[in-house]
């Protein structure tokens, strides 16, 4: 009897260890973080989608190297110390890849966790150069670059609007002051002087001093740098005060929210953003897959999608999903096709072209310029 139970004993504790071995090497655990709560909400959604699609579709084809992606969500509220604090719990769940974070001042912190953790970083919307410069093995883009975009509002600020007064605004974000700034650099380049150089701060919901400034120093173009719920409002304020103003903004106005915020005020906003990824057709299947399911993958959907698509493929021809071995394979081993069409990247973590172009709001929709 004895010797039975030991048996029976000793099998079942095999069986645990088994089981307990078999999911682990069954699956590999990658995650996607970025504001899922709080006003920049929507651009978490944008992230969430399209991790899930990307996620999705990769398994239904077998997964990565035979194995199952999971996926975890992180919320970081774009704030940097939840964004830490996620990192830091990515790390204590084994995860090898993170597709995020969308706020800079969340991805630039969070991406030093990343680096002592040996987790290979690719965000989908961060585009302040600080992200890369640093110089870390980790950290990616599918997205441009601030200097990147600035040039292009800049240059289109000296040259299609040079007798214009021109206030350059910011709230001071990370992100908000690093595209202003990146704006007046070009422009300045190029011989054009702003009229008024301004933080406003964010949360607020009266800028009507703020616009009182405006209209004081005769100011008929309004650049932002900063996120849509507040530049929807002071918009829609500046047209409520009679402010007779051009204004333009970058990324963070591709989410209808904006619209909401700004009501028929936002008619005519220009903003920079890359050419729509939803029109190239090596998105088109993707693209029919989220409207399938009532989804409009705008913004940085398709840009998250690509951040998984990429990191999966490296691993596929790096065969294994080591952060560092992947993270070189990226560097060396592109073009990689992506939603996006072809990405091959320098040795900062870069997309080697980025093609900023304009965007404008007309009833209720944007649409390329």
């Amino acid at each position: 009897m004895m010797r039975r139970t030991l048996f029976a004993g000793a099998a079942t504790l095999a069986a645990v260890l088994w089981l307990a071995a078999a999911p682990a090497s069954a699956q590999i655990k990658i995650a996607s973080a970025g504001p899922m709560t709080g006003e920049y909400a929507t651009f978490g959604k944008q992230l969430k989608d399209g991790a899930e699609q990307a996620v999705a579709d990769i398994n239904a084809k077998g997964g990565v190297l035979g194995q199952q992606l999971v996926l975890e969500i992180g919320d970081d509220a774009c704030d940097p110390k939840q964004a830490v604090s996620v990192a830091n719990k990515f790390a204590s769940e084994g995860i090898k890849f993170v597709a995020g974070h969308f706020c800079s001042s969340s991805s630039i912190p969070a991406s030093k966790v990343y680096t002592e953790e040996g987790i290979l970083q690719i965000t989908p919307a961060s585009t302040n150069p600080k992200f890369t410069e640093e110089g870390s093995w980790n950290t990616f883009r599918t997205c441009g670059r601030d200097d990147q975009q600035g040039k292009v509002a800049g240059h289109t600020i000296a040259t299609e609007f040079k007798d214009r007064k021109v206030a350059i605004l910011h709230d001071n974000t990370t992100y908000g002051k690093g595209i202003a700034d990146e704006t007046k650099k070009a422009m300045n380049a190029e011989g054009k002087k702003e009229a008024m150089y301004q933080a406003y701060v964010p949360g607020e919901h009266d800028y009507t001093a703020l616009v009182s400034r405006l209209k004081e120093a005769g100011i008929n173009l309004v650049y932002f740098g900063g996120y849509h719920s507040e530049v929807g409002l002071i918009v829609r304020q500046a047209k409520e005060q009679g402010l007779q103003a051009t204004f333009l903004s970058e990324d963070a106005m591709m989410t209808k929210e904006f619209w909401q915020i700004a009501g028929p005020a936002g008619e005519g906003m220009m903003m920079t953003f890359p050419s729509d990824p939803r029109m190239r057709p090596t998105a088109a299947a993707v693209v029919k897959e989220f409207k399938a399911k009532g989804i409009d993958p705008e913004g940085y959907v398709l840009y998250t999608y690509a951040a998984v698509q990429l990191w999966a493929e490296a691993a596929e021809k790096a065969k294994t999903t080591d952060p560092k071995k992947v993270a070189a394979m990226i560097k060396s081993g592109g073009p990689w096709p992506t939603v996006l069409g072809d990405l091959s990247y320098d040795k900062k973590g870069d997309v080697t072209k980025a093609d900023y172009v304009w965007y404008i709001w007309h009833a209720g929709n944007y649409t390329q310029m």
